[in-house]
């Protein structure tokens, strides 16, 4: 079965969180997504409120910037979020936007180079190993965690260019793949991963998640339309759905027989009702996708 979640959109206020998650939770929705945009809100600390709301709603953060994080705290922080809500927590991490990580003084020379370290790192913290490495970003003396998850959590990482997926493949446990992201665009994507799976001798199972744009109601189409052009992104009908539950449900599926595992809704940032856009992903989209 294909996942099906939505996102929770940092534009939205942090105290619209504890309606949001409750509905998802009441609802029946399998995952509700944050970002740590800059400079908007804390992932972990959205992951964990929501997460402390909820009974069986996971929770993915996609993505956390690397450049941000020391990677002890995120083993950390991660590993807490683990022991505290077992099997809920999802952590995906990535480069950052390039311009905010200029913005704070964390633009790293070498963007790649410092997932692969971090990759590296987080994983064998997060699967109680003590780790000492001097990477050219990453350096770490004799770091293990007290308390590391009692099962060892799956990282994501996110990525586009075909070095990063390649990475990814190699180095993570999982993909995220951006809203704009075709099925072709997956096709393409679950290529370069197995390419680097390949190279890295891995054969456990690679989770796909892809963001998908979507807006539903009498002026989804203008709203949908809006938002692709105001991120600089071409109009195209490939980069996201306005419509009914039957037309959303299409455009997943498309996805999925492409290569996608999971498919995150991601909502309009002037949707006009958040919790509706839940309960519409939880309630009429998800029965229609196999």
């Amino acid at each position: 079965m294909t996942g099906l979640g939505a996102v929770f959109r940092p534009q939205l206020p942090p105290e619209r969180l504890r309606a949001m998650a409750r509905t998802a939770d009441e609802a029946g929705l399998e995952e509700l997504w944050f970002w740590e945009d800059c400079f908007l809100e804390g992932g972990i600390s959205a992951a964990t409120a929501a997460l402390a709301w909820t009974d069986q709603v996971r929770v993915g953060v996609g993505l956390l910037p690397v450049p941000l994080r020391n990677v002890a705290v995120t083993a950390m922080e991660t590993a807490t979020l683990h022991r505290l809500f077992p099997g809920r927590a999802i952590l995906g991490v990535g480069h950052g936007v390039q311009d905010w990580m200029g913005q704070v003084g964390a633009r790293a020379e070498s963007p790649v180079t410092l997932l692969r370290e971090y990759l590296d790192a987080l994983r064998a913290l997060l699967r109680g190993e003590r780790v000492s490495t001097d990477g050219r970003y990453v350096k770490l003396d004799g770091v293990a965690l007290d308390w590391p998850p009692t099962e060892v959590p799956e990282v994501l990482t996110g990525a586009t260019g075909p070095r990063t997926l390649r990475l990814s493949g190699a180095a993570a446990d999982g993909t995220i793949l951006t809203a704009t992201t075709t099925p072709e665009g997956v096709r393409q994507a679950r290529l370069l991963i197995d390419e680097g799976r390949a190279q890295a001798q891995r054969t456990d199972h690679h989770r796909v998640v892809v963001y998908l744009h979507a807006a539903t109601g009498p002026d989804a189409e203008a709203r949908l339309r809006a938002e692709i052009e105001a991120n600089g992104e071409a109009s195209l009908p490939e980069h996201g759905v306005a419509g009914d539950a039957g037309a959303v449900a299409k455009a997943v599926q498309r996805l999925a027989d492409a290569g996608a595992d999971t498919v995150i809704l991601q909502p309009t940032a002037d949707e006009p009702d958040p919790e509706g856009f839940v309960r519409f992903v939880a309630g009429d989209v998800r029965p229609l996708v196999p």
